[in-house]
C-alpha cells in the first residue's frame, strides 16, 4: 500500500490497516517490515485516516518488540542501525559528554551507565579522582582498585551513576574541550530503555498542523531538475524562538542518538540561529549554525532535519568556504522511497539561499568509498542523474563510458567494482554564472598538511612557536593589534594568519582588501557563520588565495 496512489487508495489502505488491529507477528523480520511500512505511511499517508490508523497500530506494537527482544539472536536484528530505535527495545552506545548531558537531562533514569573496567582502568584512575575524594590512595598504587564500588557508594544519593558522573565532570574548572576529553575517556557506554519512549523510531513526532496527504503518485527522481529549484522563488523562511529551537535539537538529538549516530551541530547547534522552511507537500526543514566555542577553525558549517508530517526522516550537514559547500544527506532507512530527491533539492534550495553556496560537493563515503551500503544502492547514480559529475578527469571518463553502455543497452547495470571506482572521489554540482571546477581539487585537509609540513621545516615541530610567527606576521601586514579583540576573534585570527602564511602574495594586497580580511575574521567569531561566508565570497582576493594553498597540484 505505500506505493498504492490514486482513486480509491486510500479506502483500499484504510481497510488493509483495520485488519491489521491485534495481529501478532511470527518473527522479528515480519515485526521489523511491519514497523517500517507502518512509519512509511505515517510520513506519506494517502488520507489521514491512513495516518491515524498507522500510529495507533505503530502505538500498540511494544509488547511484541519486547518480547521479541527477549531472544538473543532477535536483539541482535533489531540492534541493527538499520532498524534500530523501535519502542520497547535498548540501545547502547559511547557518547560525548555533552550530547549524554543533554539526553539524561531529558530522559533521566532511562539511561544508565555500562564501565568498561577492564579496557580503561588506567584512564579511570587519573579522572575519576576528581569526583572521587581520595581515590588516589588506591588507584595509584594498587592494581586491583574496585572502581564500581568507588563509584556505587558516591553514587547512592543520585539518580543514577551516569548521573553523578556528568554533574561532577560539570563542576570542573576546565575548558568545554577538556572536560569532554576526560569523559571520553572513561568510553562509558551508556544503556537507553525506549520503554514507551517518544524518543524512540517508533512514536517520535514533530508538531504539525495540517496533514499532507498524498492522491497522486509520489514525485520521482526523474521529475526533479536541480537547476530548476535553484532558480525558483525563494522559499519563505522564519526565525525560531530558543524555545522552539530546543524542541527541534531535542528531536534530532533523539532521532539520532536511537540510530547510532550523533553529529558536531546536532550536539552543539546554536539554537539562536534555527532557521525554518515550509517548501509544500507536508515537508518542513529546519537548518542551524554551531555555537562559536565549537565552530571549525576554517569552514562554516550548518547542519538540519526534514520532518515529513511531523515524522524525522532525514539530516543534512553542510561545511564549506565561499561558495564551496561539502553536503552530506542521508535519509533513514525507512523512508528512502519517499520523495528523496525532491527532498534534497528543497535542502540544497535553501542552503544556497541563506548561505550563497552555489559549489556542491558530495564526499566520497556518500557515494561508496568505504561504504558498502552506499555501493548496493546505487547511490553515485542518484547524485548523477541529478547533474552531479566527478571532480577527477578520469573518474569523469569512466562514468560517460558507463553512461554509453545505459544509452545502448537498457539493462545495463554498473558492476559493484566500477561502483568502487566511481566512488574514490569528489562529485559536484554547481550553478549560477560563476566560473565551473575550480574547487575540483581543493580540500582543507590539504592546507592544513602544508602548516604541519611548514611547523616541521621551520620551527622544529614547535606549534606554540609557530602560531605566535603567523600571528606577528599577520598584526604586521594587516596593521592591527588583537590584544584588544574577544577571545573568539583571537582565536579566528590566529587560524587565518597559519592559513595565511602559506600565501605568497599577501604582501601585494590592496588596503582595501586587507580590511575587509579583517571583517572575514571577525565575522568568524559573530553571532551566525552565514554573514562570514557571505564576506568571503565577496573577497575574491582571498578567495584565489585559499584556492592555491588548498589544491591538489600544490600538495604533489
Amino acid at each position: 500500500m505505500k506505493r498504492c496512489f490514486g482513486p480509491g487508495a486510500a479506502r483500499q489502505c484504510e481497510r488493509v490497516l483495520r485488519k491489521l488491529s491485534g495481529v501478532r507477528y511470527p518473527g522479528v523480520q515480519s515485526l521489523i517490515a511491519a514497523h517500517d511500512n507502518l512509519l512509511f505511511l505515517r510520513a506519506f499517508p494517502q488520507s489521514e485516516m491512513v495516518a491515524r490508523l498507522a500510529d495507533s497500530l505503530l502505538s500498540a506494537l511494544e509488547p511484541q518488540m519486547e518480547r521479541l527482544a527477549s531472544s538473543e539472536g532477535n536483539a541482535a536484528a533489531l540492534d541493527d542501525e538499520s532498524v534500530s530505535g523501535m519502542a520497547g527495545t535498548t540501545v547502547a552506545n559511547v557518547l560525548t559528554y555533552d550530547l549524554a548531558k543533554q539526553l539524561t537531562a531529558r530522559h533521566g533514569s532511562a539511561l544508565t551507565a555500562n564501565w568498561n573496567v577492564d579496557e580503561c582502568y588506567r584512564q579511570m584512575g587519573l579522572t575519576l579522582p576528581s569526583a572521587l575524594p581520595l581515590l588516589e590512595d588506591d588507584s595509584y598504587v594498587e592494581a586491583d582498585t574496585p572502581y564500581l564500588k568507588w563509584i556505587e557508594a558516591a553514587s547512592s544519593a543520585s539518580t543514577s551513576e551516569l548521573m553523578w558522573l556528568l554533574e561532577n565532570l560539570g563542576k570542573l574548572e576546565v575548558s568545554p574541550v577538556e572536560r569532554a576529553a576526560l569523559y571520553a575517556g572513561l568510553q562509558v557506554e551508556v544503556e537507553w530503555k525506549l520503554r514507551r519512549s517518544p524518543a524512540s523510531r517508533t512514536l517520535a513526532r514533530g508538531k504539525v498542523s495540517n496533514l499532507y496527504c498524498h492522491e497522486e503518485p509520489l514525485l520521482q527522481r526523474q521529475q526533479v531538475s536541480l537547476d530548476d529549484e535553484m532558480a525558483a522563488t525563494p522559499l519563505p523562511v522564519q526565525r525560531l524562538s530558543r524555545r522552539e529551537a530546543r524542541e527541534v535539537f531535542n528531536l534530532v538529538q533523539d532521532a539520532l542518538t536511537v540510530r547510532y549516530r550523533e553529529l558536531q551541530g546536532t550536539t552543539y547547534g546554536d539554537d539562536k540561529t534555527v532557521l525554518k522552511a515550509d517548501p509544500g507537500r507536508g515537508l518542513q526543514l529546519f537548518l542551524w549554525g554551531l555555537q562559536a566555542d565549537w565552530r571549525l577553525p576554517l569552514r562554516a558549517y550548518y547542519a538540519g532535519i526534514a520532518l515529513k508530517n511531523g515524522v524525522p526522516i532525514n539530516y543534512f550537514e553542510a561545511i564549506g568556504l565561499f561558495e564551496w559547500m561539502e553536503v552530506g544527506f542521508n535519509t533513514f532507512y525507512a523512508y528512502r522511497e519517499g520523495e528523496t530527491a525532491w527532498i534534497y533539492a528543497q535542502y540544497l534550495r535553501l542552503l544556497n539561499q541563506i548561505s550563497g553556496a552555489s559549489c556542491i560537493s558530495v564526499y566520497p563515503y556518500q557515494i561508496g568509498k568505504e561504504n558498502e551500503e552506499a555501493i548496493k544502492s546505487g547511490a553515485f547514480w542518484f547524485y548523477r542523474k541529478l547533474g552531479f559529475r566527478p571532480g577527477r578527469p578520469e573518474l569523469l571518463a569512466l562514468t560517460e563510458r558507463q553512461e554509453a553502455k545505459m544509452a545502448r543497452n537498457q539493462n545495463h547495470r554498473t558492476s559493484p567494482q566500477t561502483l568502487r571506482r566511481l566512488a574514490d572521489g569528489h562529485i559536484f554540482f554547481e550553478f549560477g554564472g560563476g566560473p565551473r571546477g575550480q574547487w575540483d581539487t581543493f580540500s582543507t585537509r590539504t592546507i592544513g598538511l602544508h602548516i604541519q609540513q611548514k611547523m616541521a621545516d621551520e620551527f622544529g615541530g614547535d606549534a606554540k612557536k609557530m602560531r605566535s610567527s603567523a600571528r606577528h606576521a599577520l598584526e604586521n601586514m594587516l596593521r592591527v593589534e588583537v590584544a584588544g579583540w574577544n577571545d573568539r576573534e583571537r582565536w579566528a585570527f590566529d587560524n587565518f594568519s597559519l592559513v595565511l602564511s602559506l600565501a605568497r602574495e599577501m604582501k601585494d594586497w590592496s588596503a582595501a582588501e586587507k580590511q575587509s580580511l579583517t571583517r572575514v575574521i571577525k565575522a568568524k567569531a559573530g553571532a551566525d557563520e552565514t554573514k562570514f561566508l557571505r564576506l568571503m565570497q565577496k573577497h575574491n582576493t582571498l578567495r584565489r588565495a585559499l584556492l592555491v594553498v588548498g589544491s591538489t597540484s600544490r600538495a604533489e
